[in-house]
């Protein structure tokens, strides 16, 4: 059986790293942000059309056969905007663990899912997909697809988040700290609810602790994944990177070579006190829930 390991959470938490080194490991498949590869391969609507190998998707050996039908395509961008967004996770959640039935839409999208899975576990010879598309309603929902599917939820200090989206990138859209905010607190509280899967089902990380101790961090994730051999991360902190071939997804991903796991943390200095208060008191329940501090220390 296919094995899946989902990446949740909200967006700018370094899921993209972590799934670049989970990709290192033997008989893994780090296919980058799935959720957008027919509304980018073949729609044209995302921000990247171009698989992490360098070649446009539609031209990719592994993904172009599932990029042939454009009413296909439109179909899977509809049931994503009105079935899987954050909102959605308690039913997705409640139809695949509990006693409600998923409707055929979401069914149907869930199944054309589970089957791209497996045709590019197949083309790559691997046993484990590391999918970091990181909507934690389509993880709920892949739950019940008859694969296992394991989640892992990548949570990182909501300032961090704040300061990155006040800076203007080409592939993310610039968010003030209130709507940056509403996304982190709707995205992660959404998140923890998939924890009613079960201890074997779900595992979270922090960002700030992959980041200080990234060995340590990826061993635990490859024993929760059941990924085996021996672990990419070097004692001081580095991973060689090769070519993969991840849909979407922040820019790091096209990185090749010997590359450091460190954290920026920039944001601690860098970050303007009005919004880091903003953030702070709307999203201080969770961050005391992750063991993130109401007033961390300014870095050194």
């Amino acid at each position: 059986m296919t094995r899946v390991l989902y990446l949740t959470g909200m967006m700018r938490c370094g899921s993209t790293m972590i799934g670049n080194v989970l990709g290192e490991t033997a008989g893994s498949l780090h296919v980058g942000e799935l959720h957008y590869l027919w509304r980018n391969g073949v729609l044209g609507q995302g921000t990247n059309s171009s698989c992490g190998c360098g070649a446009a998707l539609t031209e990719c050996p592994l993904w172009s056969d599932a990029l042939d039908d454009r009413r296909i395509a439109t179909a899977v961008d509809a049931v994503q905007a009105t079935r899987l967004r954050a909102r959605h996770t308690p039913r997705r959640l409640a139809e695949s663990i509990g006693p409600l039935t998923a409707p055929p839409d979401v069914r149907w999208l869930t199944g054309l899912t589970a089957d791209v899975y497996r045709r590019a576990a197949a083309v790559a010879g691997a046993e484990v997909v590391v999918d970091g598309s990181k909507y934690p309603a389509e993880a709920a929902a892949l739950l019940g697809s008859g694969l296992d599917v394991r989640v892992l939820h990548v949570v990182r200090d909501a300032r961090a988040t704040t300061h990155s989206y006040r800076k203007d990138k080409s592939y993310v859209e610039r968010m003030s700290a209130a709507r940056s905010t509403g996304y982190w607190t709707s995205v992660n509280a959404a998140s923890d609810l998939l924890a009613l899967a079960g201890r074997s089902r779900y595992l979270r990380v922090r960002h700030e602790d992959f980041s200080a101790r990234p060995a340590e961090v990826i061993g635990e994730v490859m024993a929760f994944a059941g990924i085996g051999g021996p672990n990419p991360v070097s004692a001081e902190g580095t991973v060689e990177l090769g070519v993969n071939h991840t849909v979407t997804g922040n820019p790091d991903r096209f990185h090749r070579g010997r590359v450091l796991i460190k954290d920026n943390a920039r944001w601690r200095t860098d970050l303007d006190w009005k919004p880091r208060a903003l953030t702070t008191a709307a999203a201080a329940p969770q961050l005391v829930r992750y063991g993130y501090p109401v007033v961390p220390r300014r870095a050194e």
